[in-house]
């Protein structure tokens, strides 16, 4: 009888090296100051920065969700690194945190090295934009879990803040003011919804234009990353809200205090065209609960300060705070 190998078992080995090789470059174009060793250790080693007075490290993980299916359909990889990056960095800001390294798990049913590097360099990309360092992964094929040219990702981000800086609510005043900082579009939430409206009810392919641009570029533009304007404005923000699923109405909440609530005014709020499309085919409250709408995060701010901001960012007025127990009311 003749012996079997992993590989007949759909798992290569050989190809795993192989893929190891390629990123090797991608991911040490990540390294920053803090890294210990390199590509290829049990774990990777982070060194924490000086100047901390008391130093807490924060967590975020998070994937792309159905996003991710649209690529494979597209056979377009390149992007959605970004999205999973941009989902944990922005979470950490949240905190008032600033992102430190990252870790990406990649599992797939069979191992296609030049698609897997693709997904890799827009991680090592999203990595770069937010200065944060990719110091190690994990790397899966699993034939019996997954079908042929499925894949999956999952991404973890570790930042570090000063422990008084976490708890934002107690900076939040009565007539502060909010501000949005643009989307780039749909980010990386209700993409189960988006398929079901362009590709069931539409009928629309991949390769259909839409306002001037291919659908498939609309729906795969990646998730923004805000960490740069927020790390230049973090000493004039009070606290920042990432919308992602849920929408505005149940994100921005989450950092306010119990006794006042958000008033955001959709008039102000600059939409983007695929949200007007989207909207012909669904409520508007089921919108505001499920997509960005156009603003990717939210800014609670000194009205004294509030200027400044929009002067030097691309952020914008669309509410403020007042006294209430509401949570955020749509007006």
């Amino acid at each position: 009888m003749a012996k079997l190998s992993y590989k007949d078992a759909g798992v290569d080995i050989d190809a795993g090296n192989s893929f190891i090789s390629n990123i090797a470059p991608l991911v040490s174009a990540t390294k920053t100051k803090g890294v210990l060793g390199g590509i290829g250790s049990f774990a990777g080693a982070f060194e924490l920065p000086a100047g901390y007075q008391k130093p807490v490290l924060l967590s975020a993980t998070d994937g792309v969700g159905t996003k991710l299916k649209l690529a494979i359909v597209a056979k377009k990889f390149d992007t959605v690194g970004i999205d999973l990056v941009a989902m944990c960095v922005n979470d950490i800001l949240c905190n008032f945190g600033k992102p430190l390294f990252f870790l990406d798990y990649y599992a797939t049913g069979k191992l296609k090295i030049e698609e897997a590097t693709a997904v890799v360099k827009g991680i090592a990309d999203g990595c770069r934009i937010s200065g944060c360092a990719l110091i190690g992964g994990e790397t899966a094929e699993m034939p019996t879990m997954y079908r042929h040219g499925d894949f999956d990702l999952a991404g973890f981000c570790v930042g570090i803040a000063e422990k008084e800086e976490i708890d934002r609510k107690s900076h939040i005043k009565d007539r502060d003011v909010l501000l949005a900082l643009p989307s780039s579009g749909i980010h990386s939430n209700g993409y189960s919804l988006v398929q079901k409206i362009f590709f069931d009810k539409l009928n629309m392919s991949l390769d259909d234009t839409l306002h001037g641009r291919k659908l498939i570029d609309i729906l795969l533009e990646p998730t923004r990353i805000y960490v740069d304007e927020f790390l230049a404005h973090k000493h004039d923000i009070k606290a920042m809200s990432h919308i992602t699923g849920g929408g505005i109405v149940e994100n921005l909440p989450r950092v306010l205090p119990d006794d006042l609530q958000a008033n955001v005014y959709k008039s102000q709020i600059k939409r983007l065209d695929i949200f007007d499309e989207i909207g012909k085919y669904v409520e508007q409250n089921e919108m505001y609960r499920t997509f960005n709408m156009g603003v990717g995060a939210v800014w609670v701010v000194d009205k004294t300060k509030a200027q400044t901001i929009i002067d030097n960012t691309d952020a914008y007025e669309i509410g403020n705070i007042t006294r209430g127990d509401s949570g955020c009311i749509l007006a």
